[in-house]
Order: C-alpha cells, then structure tokens, then sequence
C-alpha cells in the first residue's frame, strides 16, 4: 500500500471531523481504556468515536492531530492486509511526530485477521477504538485474542429519548405534567414508530428510500457478497418470512416448509447458516422461549428486526407487529449488557410476549386493548404466568391506553409505549 495514500486518508479524515457537528449521545468512555464498539450498520459507531475525539478536544486533552482516525470502508484503502495495518502507525508519525496517537480504527472488520494488531497496540499501550458491524467481533476467539484489552460494546439506533434530543425536545423530571411537553412527545413518536432510529435518516424527506437502500447494503454486501451465495432469491425469501413472522414463535421446520411452498428448495443446514447470517449483521435478533428445555430451545424462537425502518420495510398496515418490534429491540438494548442475555418469552399453555426472571419482571404488547376479548387475553396470560413464577412487576404496553389495575392478587400497569420507552 502506498503511503501518500494513506496519508491523505488520514488528512482527509480529520478534515471530516473538524466539520462534524454533533448532537451528543448518552454514552461515555473513559479515558485511558480501550474499545470495540459493534452494531447495526449506520447506527452511530463512527459518530461515536467522532463524539469521543470531540469531547477530549473541548476538554483540552488533546489535539485534533493527536489521533490516528481510519475508516476501512474508503476504497482508498482497498487491498490493504492486516500485515501492512503497520503502515497506519508508520504514516502517523511520519506525518505528526513520534509520539503515539490515540487511534481509531472504524469498520476493522474489513481487514482479516485485525485482531492481532489491535492486540499488539494495547501491549504497546495505545488507547484504541475499534468498531464493526459483524457480531462476530464478539466471539470467543476474537475475545481470547484480544486477551481482555477491550471492552466490548453493543451500539444501536437512536432510542426514543435520543430522538427526541435530536428534534430539540428535553425533557425534565415530571415532563408528562407539562402538557405542551407532553403533547410534542406524542406528536413526534409516529415518525420514530414507523420509520425507526437511524439519526442519518432524521432530515430526510424520502426516508423509505434510504431504509431501503441500508437494507440492500446489509443483505447483499455484508451478508450475501461476503459469504458468496449463489442466487440471493431464497435468503430475500427467508429475511421477509421473518418479518412477516415477527410476534410469532416460529420453528426451522415452518421456515423450511414457508421458503418451499414458494417454490423455492433450501436445506436445514443453510437455512440455520442464513439465519445466522442476519444475526450476525446485526439485521435481526432472536428470544428462546423460558419454558422450553435447553436441548430445544435453539428449534422454536421469537425473531425480531434490529429497527423498525428495517421491519417496516416488509409490512402494511403492520402496527402490531411495529409495537411488538420496538419493545423487543428496547429491552434488548437494557439487557443484553449482562455476559448471558436474561430475556425471553414464555410459551407454554399460555403465551407472554417478554420475560426477565431476573426482574420478575413480565410483559405484553397490545396496540388496542379496546377489544374484551383482548383484555382478557393479555391480563389472563400475565395472571397465568404470576401463578407459575410469582411477579413483581407486570406491564402491558399499549400505543394509547393508560391505567393501574389489578387481578389476582397482581398489580398491571397498562402504559403507552411512547411514555413506556422514557420510563424504563
């Protein structure tokens, strides 16, 4: 690799953070650890780490010119190999002086075998960020590499409140008190339900387009070019089956039968590899059900997409799944920190959508509780469920409805999701 290019890459990049204005997220670093930051496509982990650069220079910590910044996706960078990853300290300091600059390296995925380098970085005591789209940054082998240098975290799409900031809307302790507050809350939330948190997204008017084209970019080059599969009609297949399939605990067995009956032939080996696939591009993401034995749990799940742009994508009129969607995905951002992730669902005589033992914590999606019949339903599921494993705290998020009642002996808090999503 030439080196002018790579210098130029550097320049060109802080010049790209010297002009980046950011609306700061939640999210903090310290100062003297090292990090890898994986997630979703487009979900912030390059603005993050800008946001990090950012925060140390308005700390007068540092200077723009103190840090090595590389995206891996610049095609400039094509053809680069993880034994010339060297070249990237060497141009530094060609360019800045001998001293060792805090680096980040951003989409590191791109590179095989990175892991050795970045390793070798921490050795050498460089303060390293490094981030990627690809779960498999998180596995067992990578981890043993790294030898416990990093810490590890998940980045997703803007929540709800992070929205919200976004659009100029803070809100203070008692905020739903405040009508005109409260008023804007509920005003704002349809766009975030229906086209989900993707801030590059935000100030487009055409938003559809750009979800749409996020989703060929993860199915087609991260998933279907990188694991070179031949004709990408039954995958296209199986990502909508699940889309269509979300709130559903659905077997292999039914993807085999749903992918065949539309005239398409796929193997259970391949279809457990597809799957595999989506969830490792962070595209989708699965619960195993609390009730089933360990040896089958793997065989039926309840699967989800990473966003609701992405989901809805796929759907028409499809607010209940839409509901059902966002809860998984803001619950899984709340507990997938722990080493082993303490959510699932309940499925055995009676369903219940979401359950954290850990919590006794157990919950229903309902768009309309307007019907008895649903009523019924959802508060009999969770009175069920409190008579097997005693609750504390049990929940209905509804997209209206708002009230304390109580069955059995259990206390249900009916609340709409937009205030449900700011509460917990």
């Amino acid at each position: 690799m030439d080196k002018n290019i790579i210098k130029s890459v550097i320049s060109s990049l802080h010049k790209q953070i010297r002009e980046t204005s950011l609306i700061e997220r939640p999210m903090k670093f310290e100062q003297n650890v090292s990090y890898v930051l994986v997630g979703i496509r487009r979900a912030g982990k390059s603005y993050l780490m800008i946001q990090d650069i950012k925060q140390r220079i308005a700390r007068s910590e540092i200077q723009l010119e103190d840090c090595l910044y590389i995206n891996f996706e610049d095609e400039r960078l094509d053809g680069l190999s993880a034994s010339e990853l060297q070249l990237l300290i060497d141009c530094y300091q060609e360019m800045f002086g001998p001293q060792k600059p805090l680096v980040y390296l951003d989409e590191i995925q791109n590179i095989t075998g990175w892991e050795k380098f970045v390793r070798r970085l921490a050795d050498q005591k460089y303060r390293v960020m490094v981030t990627g789209s690809n779960a498999r940054m998180l596995s067992k082998e990578v981890a043993t590499t790294l030898g416990g240098r990093y810490i590890i975290r998940e980045i997703y799409p803007f929540s709800y409140s992070e929205y919200l900031t976004y659009h100029g809307i803070t809100l203070q302790k008692n905020w739903e008190y405040n009508p005109d507050i409260k008023l804007e809350v509920i005003r704002r939330f349809d766009d975030y339900f229906y086209n989900g948190g993707f801030a590059e997204m935000f100030p487009l008017v055409n938003k559809r387009e750009w979800i749409n084209s996020l989703y060929q970019k993860i199915l087609l080059g991260d998933i279907v070019a990188r694991h070179a599969i031949r004709g990408d009609r039954s995958i296209r297949l199986l990502a909508r089956k699940v889309a269509e399939n979300v709130m559903q605990p659905t077997s292999l067995s039914r993807f085999i039968h749903i992918i065949k009956s539309s005239g398409e032939s796929i193997s259970m080996p391949t279809l457990k590899d597809y799957l595999q696939y989506m969830e490792d591009n962070y595209l989708s993401f699965s619960l195993l059900n609390y009730a089933s034995p360990i040896s089958e749990q793997e065989t039926i799940k309840k699967r989800y997409y990473m966003d609701n742009g992405l989901l809805n994508n796929f759907l028409f009129r499809g607010e209940t799944k839409l509901l059902e969607n966002l809860c998984a995905i803001h619950l899984l951002k709340k507990y997938s920190n722990a080493d082993e992730l303490q959510l699932f669902f309940y499925n055995r005589n009676i369903e219940v959508d979401f359950y954290i033992p850990d919590e006794k914590l157990a919950i229903q999606a309902s768009f309309d509780m307007s019907e008895t019949e649903t009523w019924e339903r959802e508060i009999s599921a969770l009175v069920a469920l409190h008579k097997v494993f005693p609750l504390q705290r049990a929940q209905i998020v509804t997209r209206d409805t708002e009230l304390q009642t109580e069955h059995a002996g259990l206390s249900i808090e009916v609340i709409p999701i937009w205030k449900w999503l700011l509460d917990t």
